[in-house]
């Protein structure tokens, strides 16, 4: 049972963070994320590839350049795989301050948090308009998936991988879990980013959502083609909203993805009492 109810805990939740908690980490002199000062303690000499750096870490100067420092960094991340038991996901990420920089390296994507390096995602609301309003397609997750099996998710999100453009990655993720071609995906609409940074997975989470709207003719049906959605549901908004106000059915970040929907398309108005905190949270 959730320990509370509204839309503006989601966005409390998503937002939880104490960085006394942890040292700046850099790269080539540029701080480009944050360690725990528990793994900060332990891998200069454990990994033998970062050094101390005044209060915080940075990876040592000798790995000069794109392939060293993401081997080195490589290295470094199975170690932690190790020690936290948790695995890796055979998928790289850019190391950058900016989206669109040129990566100083690249990290799997488990490593994500555990450097508090940046990172951005696609997701897309799938709506459909009929008689009776709007109705928004959610995924169900799989029940083997290592980040939160069975929850609710958006019809198709998915992390910002290094080589993509977002295009391409937002062609890509729509067909991999919505079964959606390109020429449809292109119709996505873009309607804003949203940025959070929480503390998860032992680490910290930087991140940056792209989200668009896709509007779907009634007759169609998304179709997972990777496995990692056991069932679509074609919800009516007032379900949805009920379901992000009143239970923590959805995964942790989607919740926001949902609520900005909502405002958006004016569900939510300024008569709802959260409607000025949610306006401020989305800016």
């Amino acid at each position: 049972m959730p320990s509370a109810s509204g839309y503006i805990r989601h966005f409390d939740i998503c937002n939880r963070h104490d960085l006394s908690r942890f040292v700046p980490l850099a790269v080539s002199g540029v701080r480009y994320g944050y360690v725990t000062k528990e793994l900060a303690a332990r891998l200069p000499s454990e990994t033998g590839v970062f050094v101390e750096n005044g209060d915080g870490l940075a990876l040592a100067l000798s790995f000069a350049d794109f392939a060293a420092r993401s081997a080195a960094m490589m290295q470094a991340a199975r170690w932690i795989s190790g020690h936290y038991g948790q695995p890796l996901r055979d998928e790289m990420y850019p190391v950058v301050e900016d989206y669109g920089d040129a990566p100083v390296a690249q990290i799997d994507r488990a490593a994500v948090p555990w450097f508090g390096v940046r990172a951005w995602g696609v997701h897309i609301n799938g709506f459909v308009r009929k008689a009776d309003g709007l109705h928004l397609w959610v995924g169900e997750r799989s029940a083997d998936r290592l980040a939160e099996p069975g929850k609710l998710d958006n019809m198709v999100g998915g992390g910002q991988p290094v080589g993509l453009t977002r295009e391409e990655n937002l062609c890509k993720e729509a067909h991999e879990e919505a079964g959606i071609d390109a020429a449809l995906a292109m119709r996505a609409t873009f309607a804003r980013t949203l940025d959070y940074r929480v503390e998860r997975n032992n680490g910290l989470r930087s991140d940056t959502l792209f989200i668009y709207d896709l509007e779907l003719p009634e007759g169609f049906m998304p179709r997972n083609t990777d496995g990692e959605v056991a069932a679509f549901h074609l919800l009516p908004l007032a379900e949805a909203a009920r379901l992000v106000r009143e239970t923590d059915r959805f995964k942790f970040n989607c919740t926001l993805v949902v609520a900005d929907f909502l405002v958006r398309h004016g569900f939510i108005g300024p008569d709802d009492a959260e409607y000025a905190a949610l306006k401020q949270w989305l800016g």
